[in-house]
């Protein structure tokens, strides 16, 4: 049997530091449907590059500006349910997003929570186990970037 590739959706972890601790935080909404945790992401717009759509899902959904990698840290798949009730299979190409501001209004606005947390614990909160995966990939990333930053400013 024949069986269709996946449909592409681009998503963004959205990233920032706490002002006091300096400790890196993510962030996890809740999808309209069924409350699960997710993050921002959305599908593809035509003349949009990937990072400037997962820009685009952060803000409309959660109220982030922000600026995204051009490149991709990863991917995860997951089964998305449509309005029909159909479930397609779905590849999310994440983007990491360092939050610059957070808009008080923003379109999505009122039909999502959304919680700061640690890596580890958004890892424990989403179903998808390449999504968490990526959160415990990027907690390593961003540790060994801040190290080597340090030994560079050392080194100087």
């Amino acid at each position: 049997m024949l069986q269709r590739p996946p449909r592409q959706q681009f998503a963004a972890i959205c990233h920032r530091r706490r002002k006091k601790s300096g400790e890196l935080e993510v962030l996890l909404i809740t999808s309209r449907e069924t409350g699960r945790w997710v993050i921002p992401k959305g599908w593809h717009m035509p003349g949009k590059q990937p990072h400037a759509i997962a820009e685009r899902e952060a803000f409309e959904e959660a109220g982030i500006r922000g600026k995204a990698t051009v490149e991709p840290i990863g991917y995860y798949s997951y089964f998305k349910k449509l309005k029909n009730g159909l479930k397609v299979p779905t590849r999310a190409q994440v983007h990491a997003l360092e939050v610059k501001s957070i808009a008080k209004d923003f379109p999505e606005k009122g039909m999502r929570r959304f919680e700061w947390m640690t890596c580890e614990e958004a890892a424990s909160r989403v179903a998808e186990p390449e999504l968490r995966t990526l959160f415990l990939d990027f907690a390593k990333t961003v540790a060994n970037s801040v190290q080597n930053s340090q030994k560079a400013g050392k080194a100087a």
